[in-house]
């Protein structure tokens, strides 16, 4: 479904061809294993290049990864915001995790056919990993001050990168409450800034360094 790809076309322009085939390819993809397994609302399958790909993508408008860095993806669900982000740095590696086994299959399915090398799915409680990562991402999980106590022993010490090791997160509404307990320095980044569509009007992505 090229034609409705073209959304990240237009705000990502430096994409590859072969990025783009499998960006594109992402709507058949999701519509088919939509219609066996629940992954995505279902009134959102036509707006999955907003409200979920490029969503996703979001966290690439604030934060650069570098080739070789390993990001953990925490309650990946059904793949957001690691596919994505996976498609868009193939020289990262994207640990997706989530609790749920079916929507691990889709997402081990969805990556197979992409042919994304730098994709790893694993049924998991995030609390349960023993491994370090560079980043963890996550995509409305659950409240902020709970996923940091979930993640934080998870980050592996900042090697000197432009970005620093650390959590990124995307949520919406009025953080206060969520962020009040973290003891950190954090930023918030309005995807607004970046994207025009109404959607993102009320949508953030919360940073936590770990320099």
């Amino acid at each position: 479904m090229m034609a409705a790809a073209e959304v990240v076309f237009r705000y990502f322009p430096n994409l590859t061809e072969t990025q783009k085939s499998q960006f594109a390819a992402l709507y058949d993809l999701y519509s088919d294993w939509n219609a066996k397994i629940n992954v995505i609302s279902r009134k959102d399958i036509d707006e999955l290049y907003e409200r979920h790909v490029l969503h996703s993508l979001g966290i690439a408008k604030a934060v650069e990864f570098e080739a070789g860095v390993e990001v953990l993806d925490a309650g990946t669900g059904g793949g957001f915001p690691g596919i994505p982000l996976a498609i868009l740095f193939p020289d990262v590696q994207f640990h997706l995790v989530d609790s749920i086994g079916k929507k691990i299959r889709v997402v081990e399915a969805v990556a197979e056919r992409l042919g994304l090398a730098n994709v790893k799915a694993e049924q998991a409680r995030v609390e349960t990993l023993q491994r370090k990562y560079d980043f963890v991402t996550s995509r409305a999980v659950t409240a902020m001050d709970v996923f940091y106590k979930w993640t934080a022993q998870k980050i592996k010490p900042s090697q000197g990168r432009r970005f620093a090791n650390g959590i990124l997160c995307l949520k919406g509404g009025d953080l206060t409450a969520e962020l009040a307990t973290i003891k950190r320095k954090y930023m918030i980044f309005s995807l607004s800034d970046y994207f025009e569509e109404p959607f993102f009007r009320e949508k953030k992505l919360v940073y936590i360094p770990f320099s």
